[in-house]
């Protein structure tokens, strides 16, 4: 059997970073781990990378709350926060797990610099309680909407079509409101190109 090494498994996370005034910023990071170390890796410019390496801190969230995704790429970023147990910093009310970082090291790169975090706590908040096929959809839709400007506009389409399944076929509330949310940055983008 052949697969992905573990060094190169992607694992869809909030990250949540602070500005130099401790307020924080919320965003979706795609993470990888290696060698037993967490890996960010933030395209220049972002406010995230900014902070990171500033504040040298971050929490790691896992939910399955996708709205948090969605709203983290429309600008609705009013979510619960409780504050961190062993760094200055915050992390999801409604997160099933969190991770609190410490920056070990950075690989140093024009476009998109490696961030190496050490897990310096970890808790648990909530069980995880399956797969949802919606939930992963919306990650999906997620990805593609933050790389609008990257892809072409067919194979956005294209995906949107497919990912919609899962979409009818199992959506709950929270679902179909981050789908909605999405779907109206896609469509507001193109109108935008279209001008």
């Amino acid at each position: 059997m052949t697969g992905v090494s573990l060094s190169e498994i992607i694992y869809e996370t909030i990250v949540i970073s602070t500005d130099a005034n401790g307020a924080p910023h919320i965003a979706p990071f795609g993470v990888r781990e290696r060698g037993g170390l967490v890996l960010i890796s933030p395209f220049r410019p972002s406010r995230s990378l900014d902070n990171l390496l500033a504040q040298k801190t971050a929490t790691l969230n896992m939910t399955d709350d996708v709205r948090v995704f969605a709203g983290a790429l429309t600008g609705r970023l009013d979510w619960l926060l409780n504050p961190a147990n062993k760094i200055n910093g915050f992390y999801l009310e409604n997160a099933l797990m969190h991770r609190e970082l410490q920056l070990e090291h950075v690989i140093e790169d024009d476009v998109r610099p490696q961030l190496l975090f050490k897990v310096v706590h970890e808790q648990m908040h909530a069980p995880f309680k399956g797969f949802n096929r919606a939930q992963a959809a919306v990650v999906e839709l997620a990805v593609l909407t933050s790389r609008l400007h990257m892809l072409p506009k067919a194979k956005v389409e294209t995906e949107i079509r497919y990912l919609q399944i899962a979409i009818d076929k199992t959506a709950g509330e929270h679902e179909l409101q981050a789908w909605g949310w999405l779907m109206e940055k896609v469509t507001q983008y193109y109108a935008k190109e279209q001008k």
